[in-house]
């Protein structure tokens, strides 16, 4: 099991890389076009936008594998043992009813854009949309990796790429 859960977060930073990569690239190209021969990539901008989306979407499950995202933890801090575990079962239930809602809505999306088109490139809005299922299930699943710890102990897993509780630290 743990093989194949460095495989699915292998896979996940490794989709999170090349977007990143190739939007840089894109970026670039077209700025140093739009300087030295005063023309641009007419899809360029649309184009990263769109891996903009992705990205924010994709790499929203690894920032929560992490305990990367904001929290207010006064809460908890303040209940005893018993009732911090109670309050984090709660956040965490209250969590996956949001996957499920981001997913559940990004596939209406998906269907209801299906036949409108992007302006510049022409694909469907269904192909952008589409992260925001794919997100939600990919929230779904490394949620459900961490959830136990989380809950139980309040504890994040930290590794050589990411660690949020070093991060907060600086």
């Amino acid at each position: 099991m743990k093989k194949l859960e460095h495989l699915f977060l292998s896979a996940n930073r490794w989709a999170l890389i090349l977007l990143l990569a190739s939007m840089s690239v894109i970026i670039f190209v077209n700025v140093a076009l739009r300087y030295l021969t005063n023309a641009s990539l007419e899809w360029a901008e649309e184009v990263a936008r769109h891996m903009m989306i992705w990205l924010t979407f994709l790499g929203a499950g690894p920032v929560l594998r992490y305990g990367g995202h904001i929290a207010v933890e006064n809460l908890q801090d303040a209940l005893p043992a018993a009732g911090g575990i109670a309050l984090r079962a709660v956040v965490a239930a209250l969590l996956f009813a949001f996957f499920g809602f981001m997913v559940w809505y990004g596939w209406l999306y998906m269907q209801r854009t299906m036949f409108q088109m992007t302006a510049v490139t022409q694909i469907p809005f269904a192909y952008i949309y589409s992260a925001m299922a794919i997100g939600g299930v990919l929230l779904i699943v490394h949620f459900l990796l961490i959830v136990r710890d989380y809950v139980l102990y309040r504890r994040f897993p930290s590794d050589a790429h990411f660690d949020a509780t070093a991060s907060a630290s600086l």
